[in-house]
């Protein structure tokens, strides 16, 4: 099989990174997203179980497929919106609402509107909301230092000397020193983990109106504007030509076939494919898709699993998870900040939106990302109204000139 000519174990690394990194740092919001709809412990692992399957099926299926690192993940704001206004409502208007969602953002795919919006979009602004979303990771890798200063630094060390001696294998390297080195210092949390298959358990949709405006439509929103927009910039930033609204369509199915056993929204990721997408998984872009690969088949084995593989993830450190993803992501980071800044003429448009997107602003429920976007276009338009208008006045002067010019001609003309 190709797949497994393709495989390298900079690329499986990859995959297991963002893994560790897409579960660890937002399953507790997930957590409380579920409790807050009043679920039992069985309904959170029946909630992992859809999520990981769903997401590790979505990924990996269509990354075979097309031989290129289709990531999809959970809806991590969408989680978030839920969490928050979830208080009094019971989980079969949840799973009525994960429906509503899930049946719009299948038309959003179907219709092809939403990669119409995304092909409006200059490359510079893509590239600057990429780097911007991913830069926050950049920072907290290095935040981390203030209280696991030994960690990061030979995490650190580990990396520089990796893309010296090895490029390909940096990022599995530091991943090695790193576990080995709160493995020593007994910093990992092995006795929180116990293993046992998850089991889906089936809800009831109840549809209500309040449901549907209070908790679809905000889920629905912020799943496409944090989460679907900076995942097709990341697609096309890292070079990939995909067909995005049939990538849509299926989050949107997925959502819509999982959302009574707990699968709320599934979307394109972003972080996690950018450490898929980049070099550091291959430096041969045909071979990525095998990291997207491996990572929906780790996905898979903790849906089966449920929280037990989710707490096997969460045992490792925040600050090895904090640093991992933001040297993992440095390269993307870089080349993100290259592209967005190489043409002047779009340079202060993409600025404003990376300081915009990195500030993580959030205004009306919806994250910086989509208002990155909305200030680059603005300020990009900006531009472009003063550039005409001023060409209009360079323009006016010289046609006066010209007239002048025939004026004096035809007055020569009559002179005896």
């Amino acid at each position: 099989m190709r797949f497994f000519k393709d495989l390298s174990l900079s690329a499986f690394t990859a995959g297991f990174v963002a893994v560790l990194v897409g579960f660890t740092s937002s399953v507790v919001i997930v957590f409380q997203a579920a409790q807050a709809f009043g679920a039992t412990p069985e309904m959170i692992a029946s909630w992992m179980w859809a999520l990981g399957l769903g997401m590790g099926l979505a990924s990996l299926l269509p990354s075979l497929w097309l031989r290129k690192p289709v990531m999809v993940a959970w809806s991590t704001p969408g989680a978030a919106v839920l969490a928050t206004a979830g208080a009094g409502y019971g989980m079969g208007e949840a799973v009525g609402a994960f429906i509503v969602c899930a049946a719009l953002i299948t038309l959003a795919g179907a219709t092809g509107w939403f990669e119409r919006v995304m092909n409006r979009i200059p490359m510079a602004i893509a590239s600057a909301l990429l780097a911007g979303v991913l830069a926050r990771f950049g920072l907290s890798a290095f935040a981390a230092a203030q209280t696991a200063l030994p960690l990061v630094l030979l995490m650190l060390g580990t990396y520089l000397v990796g893309k010296r001696i090895a490029p390909r294998y940096a990022v599995p390297l530091t991943l090695g020193a790193a576990i080995a080195y709160a493995a020593l210092r007994g910093e990992l949390a092995w006795s929180a983990v116990h293993f046992s298959l998850a089991m889906p358990v089936f809800t009831m949709p109840v549809f209500t109106w309040q449901a549907a405006v209070s908790l679809a439509l905000p889920l629905f929103v912020v799943t496409m504007a944090s989460q679907n927009l900076p995942g097709v910039a990341a697609i096309r930033a890292a070079g990939y030509d995909m067909p995005i609204s049939k990538l849509i369509t299926l989050t949107g199915v997925a959502t819509l076939v999982l959302a009574p056993v707990g699968g709320y929204a599934l979307n394109l990721s972003a972080i996690t494919a950018a450490i898929c997408m980049g070099r550091e998984a291959h430096e041969d872009p045909a071979r990525r898709y095998t990291a997207a690969v491996s990572c929906g088949a780790i996905y898979v084995v903790i849906g089966l699993f449920g929280a037990a593989v989710t707490s096997l993830l969460t045992a490792f450190p925040k600050e090895l998870v904090a640093a991992i993803a933001g040297l993992a992501l440095l390269g993307t980071i870089g080349g993100g900040l290259a592209a967005a800044l190489r043409d002047e003429s779009h340079r202060e448009a993409a600025l404003i939106t990376f300081l915009v997107t990195l500030s993580g602003v959030t205004l009306a429920g919806i994250g910086s990302a989509f208002w990155g976007v909305v200030a680059g276009a603005v300020a990009l338009a900006i531009q472009r109204v003063g550039k005409r208008a001023a060409a209009g006045k360079d323009i006016a002067p010289a046609c006066k000139i010209k007239q002048d010019s025939k004026a004096a001609i035809r007055a020569a003309g009559k002179t005896p």
